[in-house]
């Protein structure tokens, strides 16, 4: 069973789905591909959805509050990837751009051997379905700007300045 409950957060309401295996969904609940995402995490632990309280969803809250209050640069949950190899290569390589820093996707695909993947890369951090956990919003354009995120460039915009801020360092991008 993957059970699920809603999480208010300052850049929107999230869904949380976790298992008694680790944390399989965070994203945004108003995310227009969520759909589909919930059905691949399903298909792919092969369990259905119940919306219940379960004891990660509190360690999360916890962890994702102090995320939120600035005390908190670094997740430490049980987490499942529910996606191909290649996307999961993507995601585990998104846990290594450290907080308050960002990456483009040019230097994504370095870090993962094949500069000619840039756009499966891309596509595979559009996938993530472990929003702010797995950071995808530290990936930026080449020119730095700031380029989809299942949130919206707002909320991408948001959590950019917010770990800029925490680390000390001035951050201004546009969304446009």
């Amino acid at each position: 069973m993957i059970y699920t409950q809603k999480l208010e957060t300052p850049i929107g309401q999230m869904i949380a789905g976790v298992t008694d295996g680790g944390i399989c969904l965070f994203d945004f609940e108003y995310r227009k591909m969520l759909p589909a995402i919930k059905k691949r995490v399903s298909d792919h632990i092969n369990a259905d959805y119940l919306e219940q309280e379960h004891k990660l969803h509190i360690e999360l809250k916890e962890q994702v509050d102090e995320y939120f209050q600035g005390a908190r640069t670094n997740f430490d949950l049980p987490l499942i990837f529910s996606g191909t190899d290649f996307q999961k290569k993507v995601w585990k390589a998104l846990l290594e751009v450290p907080f308050g820093e960002k990456r483009t996707y040019m230097q994504q695909t370095r870090v993962l051997g094949d500069e000619k993947a840039i756009r499966a890369v891309a596509r595979a951090n559009g996938e993530n379905c472990l929003a702010i956990i797995v950071p995808c919003h530290r990936v930026v354009g080449s020119n730095g700007a700031l380029t989809g995120y299942a949130g919206g460039l707002k909320a991408k915009k948001w959590l950019l300045e917010h770990e800029a801020k925490v680390v000390g360092k001035a951050y201004q991008a546009s969304i446009f």
